[in-house]
């Protein structure tokens, strides 16, 4: 029995590591997604039965493939160490709310939606965009306090040297935020500066110095802290492969490593062996 099961694991581990299955897969996720975009259609209507038809065996697809990268592994609780593992498994088991006239129809329509994020599962270089996205996060949420920071400064500054100007845009510290959002945006901000330029004609240092602090500094900041990120998860996903200079430099340390421990027991055993011919030389004195 469990050579059988052994037998058929390998056959599904074959199958899941071909390119071939992975561009099937991914060739499926964006028709999807195609049928998600044909449905908000209305001349699409008199189709709906073959739109219906072609979302089932969608959904049968996806069901048949996640169970074939189950099956490959040889603990199924291995399967589920992955997140993106558990994210494909998540996502699946959502498809399989059936789309009629019920109450969850509407739910049922905007879980399909995420089908479209199994690309990011199945192409490597998706991947790494987002973990380094998500793992930039925290580092730039520190930005973002800064830049909240000046944002709630100068947005002071404004509501009191400009709301004399237009009430629209500088009436109190909130529209003044969002009058700084759409000049750190570059929307139709010289407008903005003209018009406070009638009556305080040095106000250009004003918005100079803040686009230069938004728009220069903290956006390359931003940029820095992402591009950081990316480059440690593509040395990470050589790792992994074995691929690149990366893990090349990380299997010449094991091999270092390795010899090291090698050189200790050695060391260790001839050091064991010399204890008793001393013993016997001290017996002799």
């Amino acid at each position: 029995m469990s050579t059988t099961f052994e037998t058929w694991r390998g056959h599904f581990e074959r199958l899941r590591a071909h390119k071939a299955f992975e561009l099937t897969v991914i060739t499926i996720i964006i028709l999807s997604a195609l049928l998600i975009g044909a449905k908000t259609y209305e001349e699409t209507g008199r189709f709906e039965q073959w739109l219906l038809a072609m979302d089932v065996a969608v959904t049968v697809f996806f069901l048949v493939e996640i169970l074939i990268r189950m099956a490959a592994e040889k603990r199924l609780r291995d399967f589920f160490r992955r997140g993106w593992n558990i994210f494909d498994f998540l996502i699946v088991t959502a498809s399989l709310i059936p789309l009629d006239d019920s109450e969850m129809v509407l739910l049922a329509r905007l879980l399909r939606i995420f089908r479209v994020l199994r690309l990011v599962s199945m192409i490597p270089e998706l991947r790494v965009l987002m973990a380094a996205l998500v793992k930039s996060i925290p580092r730039m949420g520190y930005v973002a306090l800064l830049m909240f920071i000046i944002f709630y400064i100068y947005a002071a500054l404004g509501s009191f040297l400009f709301a004399e100007v237009d009430e629209a845009l500088w009436g109190n510290i909130a529209i003044a935020m969002l009058t700084l959002f759409r000049i750190a945006t570059f929307e139709d901000w010289t407008d903005v500066m003209y018009a406070t330029q009638e009556l305080h004609a040095w106000s250009w240092i004003y918005y100079l110095t803040f686009i230069f602090l938004t728009a220069f500094i903290f956006l390359n900041m931003m940029i820095g802290i992402v591009l950081d990120v990316m480059q440690k998860e593509s040395v990470q996903m050589e790792i992994e492969n074995g691929e690149g200079e990366a893990a090349e430099l990380h299997g010449l340390r094991d091999d270092v490593r390795s010899l090291r421990d090698q050189l200790d027991r050695m060391e260790a055993a001839l050091g064991t062996r010399q204890a008793p011919g001393e013993v016997d030389r001290r017996g002799e004195d």
